[in-house]
């Protein structure tokens, strides 16, 4: 990563992110050295101070953008000095700052420019009078502009020359940076974003109705506004502009400039001013606040899809089902797929429930008959195409069978792209697309990490505005989130796919791939120790990798817990103290016994530190814990709900399916989610929704309203006062 913390920046990143010094070097030390995040939070927490992985990665990212920093301090003060004109003055100034953007007006008037009217006019030998106008003499400026009339050099007139003069004192301003600086800060504070209808007739389903007309604040406007507005300026359907305090910046602009109002150099000084406002730096300054805007709106769209999807990929799995798969469509058929306890597809078939075939009765018979031939439990069935005719099909079904199937609606978005992948291809040569997602969508029940991890995340649907960012901003923030999930649940090497073994801390896809061929050549891994063996996996990596790699079953009980080898003497001499073994581990009298455990005085003994002490003692209680079994599961149903069913105040239960700026979709079971406004979350006041909801929570709502002819469900989780 780069050079050692300097003192400034080390300051300066305790005070932004609330972390001490010491735990940021430890940091950058331990990244430097080639330790991932998720390996640093879990098995490194003596060094840091316990910090989690959100707090590793912005120390991360913080000590990129200042290391950025001090390169272009070091390459424009350079850049500067091979023109001959750095000062000792500018040298501190470009030191001092502590953001890219005032380092780049600071350099602005050192800049190569293109030949702009300044430069023409500085070649016509115009700069002393630009300069002389300046100083505000009691001359008349007409009269001085007279010695500059030349010619050859195409300056006809007094005019002329004034003219030239003007433009170069134009950008003589606008490369003013202290100028800029408090014109930037006043067009923020005080200016307006302002929206007009431009091609409103494209805007059929009049998306961007309320932007036909519309203005706001700058310093006010929410990230999903400026995303909106973007997305309609990009389709032609808006016009977007800026409207400046430009009266105000104009008499501050004169106040800096204009030394003696009533100077003959006044008027001339007061052109310059409005044509460098007006041509040079408002566009400037406007063209830098949008980007600013269209930044932090990014960032905030980023984050909230990563939160999103860190959810959907914790859900709780349903464990130990056999669950029947289902596609919906109509035409071609609703696709069937069953697997056991493990995913292991065990049956395939199409049926036609829906229109135009509508074979119901026969259709009927075959869900029946795959429910009592595979001992199925559940019925996960996909939203998409058909889905609620085929959800009242099936409901329909169960209610005739003599024992108790529950079903699910799973939401299926991506499933279709990971069908057609080349991964899926892998996992299912003999299978057709459609067959592919019918297993998929029983698979994201039982295991919705393992599933989900397949699938590019941008394809999975939580958000806002997600296609709208940088995708390469957006893929990095993904793939941490990935990454930290995973490695939070742990990986069990003898059933993991390549996709789910690809993020485990240290593990390239090469590496996950050998992983899989070896486990292919030689069956199950028996031990941790034997994947030492597999190519590209050298020592670096299996320290990085092997806490997060779980073999259950195998012939060391303690490679089945999230303790890392490294800590297997420590492990084992608390076990020989406590009088038990390693094949003990998970019993409750060994549990018992770590209750009563003093941690101080064991982590002295056995010279292992108290956060590691900890972490080997939650692995021996619960070896095969998953953090994922402390959330809701999926809302099991056994009937279908119509829109038309729905009536105000009705209470029901519902999955929480997207969490946005605004509030929470969530499914009720009817075909439109309904919304929960931010108002609706709770009786308090609500910044972010993310504080109450999360993707996947299952919740308890009320209808507010529902609007049949726009398809528009509005709810509330704030109960009813009875009476």
């Amino acid at each position: 990563m780069g050079q050692p913390v300097n003192e400034q920046a080390l300051r300066m990143m305790e005070q932004e992110l609330n972390v001490k010094g010491k735990q940021i070097n430890q940091v950058i030390e331990l990244l430097e050295e080639g330790n991932t995040v998720p390996f640093i939070a879990r098995y490194r927490k003596e060094l840091t101070g316990g910090l989690d992985e959100v707090q590793i990665k912005d120390i991360m990212d913080r000590w990129t953008y200042l290391q950025n920093l001090a390169s272009r301090k070091e390459e424009v003060i350079r850049l500067i000095d091979e023109q001959g004109k750095l000062t000792e003055e500018l040298t501190a100034a470009i030191n001092k700052v502590q953001k890219l953007q005032d380092i780049e007006d600071l350099y602005r008037p050192y800049k190569q420019k293109r030949r702009t009217k300044a430069t023409v006019a500085k070649e016509k030998g115009l700069e002393p009078l630009a300069l002389w106008l300046l100083e505000e003499r009691n001359e008349s400026p007409l009269e001085a502009a007279k010695a500059y009339i030349n010619e050859e050099k195409e300056v006809m007139s007094e005019e002329d020359a004034l003219q030239g003069a003007k433009d170069i004192i134009a950008e003589m301003l606008s490369d003013d940076a202290d100028m800029r600086k408090w014109i930037r800060e006043d067009t923020f504070s005080k200016g307006e974003i302002k929206t007009e209808g431009k091609n409103t007739e494209a805007d059929e389903k009049k998306v961007f109705e309320m932007y036909y007309e519309y203005q706001e604040p700058i310093r006010k406007i929410v990230p999903h506004r400026v995303l909106a507005v973007n997305r309609g300026e990009k389709e032609g359907i808006l016009k977007v502009g800026i409207r400046t305090p430009a009266d105000l910046i104009h008499s501050k602009m004169e106040r800096k400039t204009i030394k003696r109002s009533g100077s003959p150099a006044a008027p001339f000084l007061r052109e310059a001013i409005e044509d460098a406002y007006k041509r040079l730096i408002a566009p400037s300054i406007e063209r830098e606040i949008r980007g600013a805007l269209t930044e932090q709106a990014e960032e905030r769209a980023i984050h909230i899809f990563s939160e999103n999807v860190r959810s959907l990929l914790l859900q709780a799995p349903l464990k130990g089902k056999v669950v029947l798969g289902v596609d919906p469509a109509y035409r071609t058929g609703c696709k069937l797929g069953v697997v056991d306890e493990t995913g292991k597809v065990l049956h395939i078939q199409t049926i036609y429930p829906t229109p135009p075939r509508s074979e119901v009765e026969k259709s009927a018979a075959i869900v029946k008959k795959l429910i009592d031939q595979y001992d199925i439990e559940i019925a996960a069935i996909g939203n998409g195409t058909a889905s609620r005719e085929t959800e009242q099909f099936i409901a329909e079904t169960l209610k005739d069978l003599d024992r108790s199937v529950a079903y699910v609606i799973v939401n299926e978005a991506g499933a279709s792209v990971y069908s057609a992948s080349s991964v899926a291809r892998e996992e299912f040569p003999d299978l057709q697309v459609e067959e592919r997602s019918a297993v998929s969508i029983a698979r994201r029940l039982q295991d919705p990490l393992a599933e989900l991890v397949k699938i590019d995340p941008k394809s999975i649907g939580v958000g806002q505005y997600q296609h709208d960012v940088s995708q390469k901003r957006l893929g990095e923030e993904i793939g941490f989130v990935v990454e930290t999930a995973v490695n939070q649940v742990g990986v069990n090497v003898n059933t993991a796919s390549a996709s789910l073994l690809q993020y485990v801390s240290g593990l390239s896809k090469t590496v996950a791939q050998n992983i899989i061929l070896k486990r292919n050549d030689v069956g199950k891994f028996k031990n941790r120790t034997e994947l030492k063996k597999i190519p590209r996996l050298g020592a670096k990596t299996y320290e990085q990798c092997i806490g997060f790699l779980r073999v259950m079953d195998g012939d060391q009980p303690l490679d089945q817990t999230g303790i890392h080898p490294e800590s297997y003497p420590g492990t084992k001499a608390l076990l020989k103290e406590l009088g038990f073994k390693p094949a003990d581990i998970g019993s409750e009298a060994l549990a018992d016994k770590l209750k009563s455990l003093s941690l101080q005085e064991t982590s002295s003994k056995l010279d292992i530190g108290v956060p590691t002490l900890k972490d080997i003692i939650d692995g021996l209680t619960k070896p095969g814990r998953d953090p994922r079994d402390e959330f809701s599961g999926p809302v099991l149903k056994t009937d279908v709900l119509k829109m038309e069913d729905l009536a105000q105040g009705m209470e029901l239960q519902g999955t929480v399916r997207n969490v946005v700026d605004f509030g929470a979709f969530v499914d009720i079971g009817v075909k439109q989610d309904g919304l929960v406004h931010i108002s609706k979350l709770t009786d308090r006041f609500v910044k972010n929704p993310m504080d109450v909801v999360s993707v996947g929570q299952v919740v308890t709502v009320w209808v507010d309203s529902v609007d049949t002819a726009k398809q528009r469900i509005a709810l509330t989780m704030i109960a009813p006062k009875k009476g």
